[in-house]
């Protein structure tokens, strides 16, 4: 049917969305093309796409297509969409929220046992044959404060309270959380940070939490504590961490996510004793297109009846 919308797949993955679309019977509803991000779009894929899964686009490439309707992003993040000047007031924008759930709160414990056990130590000891017992720091009766209390930190919270952590975080509303012991409202973020054993930042950059984590508020952790940043790079200043880290204002970091990503070689970061770089592993998943495709299959589903998309991006909040 040349009535069907069109619904191009720019993604690496693109074969693993067509046979689940196709699967759910959207194939005789949509005609769908998948494309690797590699290459660029086609003038008849700019020309006729309603509906475009994408990571990201070239800048002005949004201008080129005038009858895109709803972008769906595979990400969660969408600060990088927002940004754009070709992103139309009327342009739907969904994003991949959701598809983290069983893998960035495991990572997150994997940050917490690194910070509290001699994992690492120990590995390095091996190489030289070296045999050092140590104490391992127990979890147990410990309090992890999350900034950012999603989906995630929800997550995390359950199975946080089987390690017989405290759970405390901060969210806009106040509203009691399962499995969090106390939650707080972003203007009492300094009271989360001062009670924290482990201070897990999970937030979304917007203007309002853009270089969120500084100086100030690095004071007002424990100097006993420990950072994890698994939300975007660009919500803390990376000089004041450095020096809190240096100058024992806390006792350490986990980084997982960037300002610039991949990490220049010659940052500061890497070098920085108490400091540990992950290279942005948070919410891979060896399955992750196909989890993703379960939404994809869902908002296109909803799209084509008309109903509301999940997942839909806030503009005025930014998420």
């Amino acid at each position: 049917m040349a009535d069907r919308p069109l619904m191009v797949l720019w993604t690496d993955g693109a074969p693993i969305y067509v046979e689940a679309l196709a699967a759910a019977g959207l194939g005789e509803r949509l005609r769908l093309e998948g494309i690797d991000r590699a290459q660029a779009l086609s003038d008849a894929q700019k020309a006729e796409a309603e509906i475009m899964l994408a990571w990201g686009a070239p800048p002005g490439l949004l201008d080129e297509m005038p009858r895109l309707r709803w972008v769906q992003t595979t990400t969660a993040g969408v600060e990088a969409w927002l940004a754009r000047p070709d992103l139309s007031d009327g342009l739907l924008l969904t994003a991949a929220k959701g598809v983290h759930r069983v893998q960035m709160p495991e990572n997150i414990l994997a940050a917490l046992f690194h910070a509290t056990k001699p994992i690492a130590a120990a590995a390095i000891d091996q190489m030289t044959s070296t045999w050092t017992r140590r104490v391992a720091e127990p979890l147990a009766g410990k309090t992890l404060g999350i900034l950012g209390l999603g989906t995630i930190g929800a997550e995390l919270a359950r199975k946080a309270r089987a390690l017989e952590l405290r759970v405390v975080g901060v969210r806009r509303s106040a509203d009691p959380v399962e499995h969090v012991d106390a939650v707080y409202r972003p203007e009492e973020t300094d009271r989360m940070l001062s009670a924290a054993d482990f201070v897990l930042n999970l937030l979304p950059v917007t203007p309002d939490t853009r270089d969120f984590m500084n100086a100030d508020r690095f004071r007002a952790m424990q100097p006993t504590a420990w950072f994890f940043n698994f939300g975007r790079g660009a919500t803390v200043v990376d000089e004041d961490l450095i020096a809190a880290v240096t100058g024992r204002d806390i006792a350490g970091a986990v980084l997982d996510v960037f300002r610039q990503e991949p990490l220049p070689a010659d940052h500061a970061f890497w070098t920085t004793p108490g400091i540990s770089v992950w290279p942005h592993v948070g919410g891979l998943h060896p399955s992750r297109d196909a989890i993703v495709a379960e939404l994809v299959v869902e908002n296109a589903a909803r799209y084509l009846d008309g109903r509301p998309l999940l997942h839909q991006v806030d503009r005025s909040r930014g998420y």
